[in-house]
C-alpha cells in the first residue's frame, strides 16, 4: 500500500511519490516557503512557521492524515493529505487537500497526486473524497475532474482571499467504487 512511486510528468521530468516520514521535516518546511500568498491562504495551518512542520513530524499518524510528499531532484514540490474521520457519519469519507509548487503546475503533478490518494483512498476502503477548491482555481478544478472528482456544490461567498473579499467555495467529490468501476470498464472493454 504505501512506498515510493515514481512517474514522469508530462514534461519529461521525473518524480518521486512517496508517504511523509519524520525526516521530512526540514525539506517540508523549505517546500512551504516556495507557495504565493494565495496557495498559503487556502491551507488550514501557519505552514511558514517552523514548528508547524516539525510538529506534523513529529506527530505522524497516517490512520488520521496520510501526507504524500511529490520529489523532484531531492527537494518536495507537492504535498497531498488525505485525511480520514474514524467515527461518525462521514467514517467512510476522506478529505483530500493538494498544493503544488509554482514551478511545477500545469506538467500533470497534481492530477498524479490526486490519481494516489484516490488509489489510496480505494485500498483503505474509503467510499468518497471530498475536496474544497477556490471556484476560481481552474487548475485544481482540472485536476480534480482529472482525477475522478466531480461538483457536488457551490457555496458562495464562505471564504475570504488574501485581500479580504469573499471568495466562492466549490466543493468536488470522487465516488471511490463508481471511478474504479470507470476505470476497469475503460481498460478491459471487449
Amino acid at each position: 500500500m504505501f512506498g515510493s512511486k515514481k512517474a514522469i510528468l508530462k514534461d519529461g521530468i521525473e518524480v518521486t511519490l512517496q508517504p511523509m516520514v519524520k525526516e521530512d521535516e526540514e525539506a517540508l518546511y523549505h517546500f512551504f516557503q516556495t507557495l504565493s500568498e494565495d496557495q498559503l491562504l487556502t491551507l488550514r495551518h501557519d505552514v511558514k512557521d517552523r514548528n508547524v512542520s516539525r510538529d506534523w513530524a513529529a506527530h505522524l499518524n497516517y490512520a488520521r492524515v496520510l501526507p504524500i510528499l511529490a520529489w523532484i531532484g531531492g527537494e518536495i514540490v507537492g504535498d497531498a493529505t488525505l485525511h480520514r474521520i474514524s467515527y461518525g457519519w462521514k467514517c467512510h469519507i476522506g478529505i483530500v487537500r493538494c498544493v503544488v509548487a509554482p514551478k511545477y503546475q500545469d506538467i500533470g503533478l497534481a492530477t498524479l497526486m490526486l490519481n494516489e490518494l484516490v488509489r489510496l483512498a480505494h485500498e483503505l476502503g474509503l467510499e468518497k473524497l471530498w475536496a474544497e477548491i477556490s471556484l476560481d482555481s481552474v487548475k485544481a478544478i482540472r485536476a480534480c475532474r482529472n482525477a475522478g472528482f466531480t461538483c457536488k456544490a457551490v457555496i458562495e461567498g464562505l471564504v475570504k482571499d488574501v485581500r479580504n473579499q469573499n471568495q466562492d467555495i466549490l466543493i468536488m467529490v470522487c465516488d471511490i467504487p463508481a471511478f474504479f468501476d470507470r476505470q476497469w470498464d475503460t481498460h478491459n472493454q471487449c
